[in-house]
């Protein structure tokens, strides 16, 4: 299956660590990492904007991914 263009790109400094993104991504790619803020497994991550839309904080944004060769 081809990725996405983009996945989903989390501001640790800003994170409240909540988990309303995890509860809402499709693809279960985000977790909150040791009750700090939220990860996102970008090999999961199909960058359908869920959890940026959820974020009560506003620090999940899409970001470009690296192309591949």
């Amino acid at each position: 299956m081809a990725k996405s263009k983009k996945y989903a790109g989390v501001d640790k400094s800003r994170c409240v660590a909540c988990g309303a993104c995890g509860n809402v991504c499709p693809r279960g790619a985000i977790s909150v990492f040791r009750g700090c803020y939220a990860k996102v497994d970008i090999d999961l991550c199909v960058g359908c904007g869920l959890c940026g839309k959820t974020c009560p904080v506003g620090c999940i944004a899409p970001v470009e991914r690296e192309a591949s060769a």
